[in-house]
């Protein structure tokens, strides 16, 4: 027994320093040296944090670019998707709602033009980006209550718009809070 007690401690004991002690210290001091130190990346307006900038935020007033729909009220401290699949009904029920509030709030969209971001949650709840596309089919009805030409508004989107990681990694994205601060400034 001995023979096999003693070599498991010091290995129990060697995983517990390792993992408990200098894994988290390595991560936390790389963090200190990432952008926000840690903290979250904070988006600021006048100096007042408005948002972080890996964490979405709802946007309800039409005159704004609307984020993508969250299954945990954009709680931070509480990520998490729905775990509904597209069989269940109650799901069904909710994204039908949504196309149903997209359409109403869009009155040129037609149904098959509504990207599937706009009305299914991310799988964190948080997601702050939108496609590009997710952001273009807005552009009418933002235009119409700005009174902001659409080529304007299409021009700001592109202005917004961060390619894919390294060029190839991931889709195009548009961050909604930062689209919708440049789209403050234009009035």
């Amino acid at each position: 027994m001995k023979r096999y007690f003693f070599p498991a401690l010091k290995l129990t004991l060697l995983l517990v320093l390792l993992t408990a002690g200098i894994y988290p210290l390595l991560v936390a001091g790389i963090a200190k040296i990432a952008p926000g130190k840690g903290d979250g990346v904070k988006v600021e307006r006048n100096g007042l944090v408005v948002g972080y900038a890996n964490v979405g935020q709802q946007f309800t007033d039409d005159k704004y670019f609307q984020t993508r729909p969250s299954a945990v009220g954009y709680n931070a401290a509480g990520s998490g998707g729905s775990n509904k699949g597209p069989s269940n009904e109650d799901y069904l029920k909710l994204v039908e709602e949504r196309i149903d509030t997209f359409l109403a709030h869009n009155p040129g969209v037609k149904r098959s033009e509504i990207p599937a971001e706009l009305v299914t949650a991310s799988g964190s709840g948080l997601d702050p980006h939108l496609s590009p596309a997710g952001a273009l089919v807005q552009v009418p009805r933002i235009a119409k209550i700005r009174y902001i030409p659409e080529q304007q508004l299409r021009e700001l989107i592109e202005a917004h718009t961060n390619g894919p990681l390294a060029g190839m990694f991931g889709p195009a994205t548009v961050h909604v809070l930062t689209l919708n601060m440049a789209l403050d400034k234009i009035h």
